[in-house]
């Protein structure tokens, strides 16, 4: 059998037992921490696609709103996507549009004050559930690899 290969060419390091059960761990960690999510959102009212939208923008740095652009970035969707998304959250009174203030192409998208009162709510609950599951999702430690990339 051969050794597997990564792009540059180096021969990667087969994994363990114990590294096995690190991912397996991690990715248990992940997907408790996304159900629960899921379910605090549906409480508010929201679906979790809207949350993600919300949470982009909330947490978009340096400022409080995003253009189209910038949010299928984050979101890693599709521009066409985005618009139907933000749409829809704009017809739940969630996010408004509002001129760009120095590109008349864009359009900035933003929070309306129901949507900053839900995700005050909604950040709280995650933080408090991200302090929980903290020792399941610390990532594994394989120390650095061959040439210092992660």
């Amino acid at each position: 059998m051969q050794p597997d290969t990564m792009d540059d060419g180096q021969v990667a390091e087969p994994l363990t037992k114990a590294d096995f059960e690190a991912l397996a761990s991690f990715r248990f960690g992940i997907r408790r921490y996304l159900r629960f999510s899921e379910q605090a959102v549906r409480g508010h009212g929201l679906t979790p696609q809207q949350y993600q939208l919300l949470l982009a923008l909330k947490g978009f740095p340096g400022r409080e709103w995003a253009t189209l652009t910038e949010l299928a970035d984050r979101l890693q969707l599709r521009h066409h996507s985005v618009v139907e998304l933000v749409n829809r959250a704009q017809a739940q009174e969630l996010v408004r549009r509002a001129p760009h203030p120095t590109d008349a192409r864009a359009v900035r998208v933003e929070l309306t004050p129901h949507a900053e009162r839900t995700m005050a709510q909604l950040g709280a609950l995650h933080r408090d559930e991200l302090r929980r599951v903290r020792t399941v999702l610390t990532l594994p430690d394989w120390g650095e690899p061959a040439g210092g990339e992660l």
